[in-house]
């Protein structure tokens, strides 16, 4: 009854109602949504089943079978709706009159553990599994839960003759609704434990629901009968800028938007204003802010916060860090115990409020979540808990920052997202300050006009689905880059030259497109005696990149965030930071100088972006941005590109073809751009210089001139492409296929969320001090390094007189120090 009353409450909420009522079609009557709460009431029906009981009973009581209860709650339909006898024969039969769906939603509400049916579940169930024994009757407890669902929804049965929605959409989301409502309704935070049977119990349970759902944020009550903060509360800014104004301009039932803007223009300043306004009119109840990377969720997951406050003060909600691993809901860390409950630095107790940050599968139940673009795309997985989360997600305004980021595996699965979401009435905001229009053309379903008419289109822009213009917005600032080559990405030619940078007083950033470069340019500059001038981490010289432990992460983002700050006050003098591609997105650092490996043009306009991103005081002879773009000794050769140097190219693993920026045609047309142009005006320059690399017209183009070599490599990465792109789509969950006709994969088989990112996750128990003298917890290996080594295998973790780890498992070793982890032996 917890579960149901917590179920209906949902349903009750506006937004949801009108998610509901979107994906069904048609507006369902509180009769019909009672009806839908009644079938959720029967969602443990299984636990009935002697062989589940069994689990409790002193050994000895039951000699047959233990039994979950999922498979037999669709055992226990399929005797009930045959057997004459069977207790709950008749209402099963009044049941079914509530029309042809209810089977299928039968199979929805059983699946409520996060997961379809398995195509094991016994389709022809023997009444010999249900026998009676002497210290219990199966059929007496049936008697009163059958008595209960007629008292507790007794207008249910006595109701109009409406029949139950059976659109495929519907019933996705009820699946979802159901898998949250069990989570709730489970928590004995919400719902203590209530022994003996009590007539009246559904009062208690719809009260205790409607308590629940606002303690954690689910219901935004408080936020839709509220005015609606101004643009300068949320900011603390007096007006907003041209883009940010057109955002504003809006109409609040726009489904979904597409900001274009230059880096540091205030895009995010825009999706709360506009996140804000929609709360306030009830049209959503919920933001999910998605950003590329951890290190960004992080720094953003603070600024949200703090706007957050600004808006609604003392009342406002504290956004959930959604990176797993990550207990941090405001400005609180938790930390996870043995029994799975978590203790909060700030509190002595549970703390309702936070009950969505404290789970990873809970993310998306929070009025505000800050995390990674992956934690969204579980959604559209066929990965347990991806109903929940596409329900929660349902009614929260989705943001993608940085939305070209996406590969072509990922974008596959973020457009089968989208759409989802949208199918359901729910609302969205793309943003991107290096979108081409091949790529923005695909999230407003509009064919791809050409290279002349694309470089001509308005920048900046707001791009409103439906809408056949986009809506022009004024740049409110220009900045001057000048950006050069070198011929070489020696690790030591670039160390020299950051080393010189340096000592003249600036803070220089040199990102490279792989780790292992960035390792070696790291080692470079210490054994050029540049040590003094790296980035320093818990007193020690660091570097940045994807391959460190959970909390060595958090801290190398505070020490990037130190060493580039954004603070008109921060220190002078010279500093290198190096890292990788974690650095050159959605992250407010501000560099005097950048010194970046070849990329494509939309990720180095991104890179350029975290430089004189302010107006700062600059040393001397730094006052204009520079960026250095480091090109391969050959040039740019397909026939060479199988070598992977330094993520161009492509490689063959034992996972297939891969690589980090394959199409070599995109950087051929890049590197040409650097070189035509001697200056670059930002942002007036970047329409032309982004479809000037991307559009498919000048990849044809070049490709054509460049000849036969080439064209036979543009084949070989489309057909890579395309077999990425038909991967994710059968990794992805079709909401128009009919519930019961899912078959997720099974459980064994990983459905990964990024490529290149999803590797073993290796659990460090006891938690040992890392190389920066912090307990560390977790270590994700790459994909690559993760073939042949499962989880559950053992693993030795030895520390050295360095303060490195030392890590064995499956036969191979690694090690962990202050340059990340690596291969040992290579």
């Amino acid at each position: 009854m917890d579960v149901a009353a917590v179920f209906l409450r949902m349903l009750q909420l506006p937004v949801i109602r009108d998610r509901l009522n979107a994906a069904a079609g048609a507006n369902l009557s509180a009769p019909t949504r009672l009806r839908l709460a009644a079938l959720v009431f029967l969602h443990d029906i299984g636990k009935l089943q002697p062989g589940f009981q069994a689990k409790g009973w002193p050994s000895g009581l039951w000699s047959g079978p233990r039994l979950g209860h999922v498979e037999q709650g669709y055992a226990f339909f399929r005797l009930a709706s045959r057997w004459a006898d069977h207790p709950f024969h008749a209402t099963l039969t009044q049941i079914i009159g509530w029309g042809d769906a209810v089977e299928s939603l039968l199979e929805v509400v059983l699946a409520h553990h996060g997961q379809p049916l398995s195509s094991g579940v016994d389709q022809d169930p023997s009444r010999t599994s249900w026998k009676e024994v002497p210290h219990y009757s199966w059929r007496e407890e049936a008697v009163i839960v059958d008595r209960a669902l007629r008292r507790w929804f007794a207008e249910a049965f006595t109701g109009r003759d409406e029949p139950l929605p059976d659109e495929p959409q519907a019933h996705h989301l009820v699946a979802g609704l159901v898998a949250l409502a069990d989570w709730i309704g489970s928590d004995q935070c919400f719902f203590p434990f209530s022994g003996p049977f009590d007539p009246n119990y559904d009062v208690t349970a719809h009260s205790q629901a409607k308590r629940a759902l606002l303690a954690i944020g689910f219901a935004s009550d408080r936020f839709a009968d509220r005015p609606e903060p101004g643009f300068s509360q949320i900011t603390g800014y007096p007006t907003p800028r041209p883009a940010q104004a057109a955002v504003g301009a809006v109409a609040h039932d726009a489904k979904l938007l597409v900001l274009e803007a230059e880096t540091g223009s205030g895009k995010t300043e825009a999706a709360l204003w506009r996140f804000t306004k929609l709360i306030a009119r009830g049209a959503v109840s919920g933001l999910y802010f998605a950003v590329p990377t951890r290190a960004a969720a992080r720094q953003l997951h603070r600024r949200i916060n703090e706007a957050l406050y600004r808006a609604y003060g003392a009342d406002a909600p504290e956004a959930v860090l959604a990176i797993p691993g990550m207990v941090r809901a405001g400005n609180a860390s938790g930390r996870m115990l043995p029994d799975w409950s978590v203790l909060w630095e700030d509190r002595s107790g549970p703390v309702p409020s936070r009950w969505a940050a404290e789970h990873a599968t809970r993310f998306l139940a929070a009025t505000v979540a800050v995390g990674t673009v992956d934690q969204t795309m579980l959604a559209a997985l066929q990965v347990k808990h991806a109903h929940l989360r596409g329900s929660a997600l349902s009614r929260c305004l989705l943001v993608i920052d940085e939305v070209h980021a996406s590969d072509t595996y990922m974008s596959a699965i973020v457009d089968r997202l989208l759409r989802a979401h949208l199918d359901v009435g729910g609302y969205a905001m793309l943003m991107s300050a290096t979108l081409g229009v091949r790529s923005r053309a695909r999230w407003i379903e509009r064919t791809v006009p050409s290279f002349d008419e694309s470089r001509q289109a308005p920048y900046p822009a707001v791009w409103v689905a439906g809408e056949s213009q986009p809506r022009p917005a004024v740049a409110d600032g220009k900045r001057t880059v000048h950006p050069g080559t070198i011929p070489t990405m020696a690790p030591v030619a670039v160390a020299e030259r950051a080393i010189a940078e340096a000592r003249r007083g600036a803070r220089v950033l040199v990102i490279r497109n792989t780790v292992r470069t960035a390792v070696a340019t790291w080692h470079a500059v210490h054994e050029a005696g540049g040590e003094p001038l790296l980035m320093r981490a818990a007193g020690y010289a660091a570097l940045h990149h994807g391959r460190f432990a959970v909390e060595d992460r958090e801290l190398l983002d505070r020490a990037v965030e130190c060493t580039l700050s954004v603070n008109s006050q921060r220190p002078r003098g010279g500093a290198i930071v190096i890292g990788t591609q974690t650095l050159e997105q959605s992250l407010d650092i501000d560099a005097d100088l950048l010194i970046t490996d070849l990329c494509p043009i939309d990720v180095l306009l991104q890179r350029i972006g975290r430089v004189h991103r302010h107006r700062l005081p600059r040393p001397h002879g730094f006052e204009e941005a520079r960026a250095t773009v480091l090109l391969p000794d050959g040039g740019l050769d397909p026939l060479t590109a199988p070598t992977f140097e330094n993520g161009l190219g492509t490689w063959d693993g034992p996972g297939g073809q891969g690589g980090i920026y394959q199409d070599l045609a995109v950087l051929e047309l890049t590197r040409r751009l650097v070189a035509e142009h001697d200056v670059w005006e930002i942002p007036t320059m970047n329409r032309a210089l982004v479809e000037g690399a991307t559009h498919p017209d000048r990849i044809s183009a070049v490709i054509e001139e460049k000849g036969e070599d080439w064209a036979r490599y543009d084949r070989r990465i489309g057909g890579a492409r395309a077999a990425e792109e038909q991967i994710a789509r059968m990794s992805t969950l079709d909401r128009s296929i009919p519930f019961e006709e899912l078959q997720f994969p099974d459980k064994d088989q990983r459905i990964m969320t990024r490529l290149g990112e999803e590797g073993v996750v290796l659990q460090l128990k006891p938690q040992p001090r890392g190389p920066f003298g912090v307990p560390v917890t977790r270590i994700t290996l790459p994909p690559h390094w993760s073939f042949g080594i499962t989880e559950d295998q053992e693993l030795c973790v030895v520390t050295d007189a360095s303060g490195g780890l030392h890590l064995s498992v499956g036969g191979r070793s690694f090690r962990y120090d202050r340059t990340g982890l690596s291969k040992e032996g290579v």
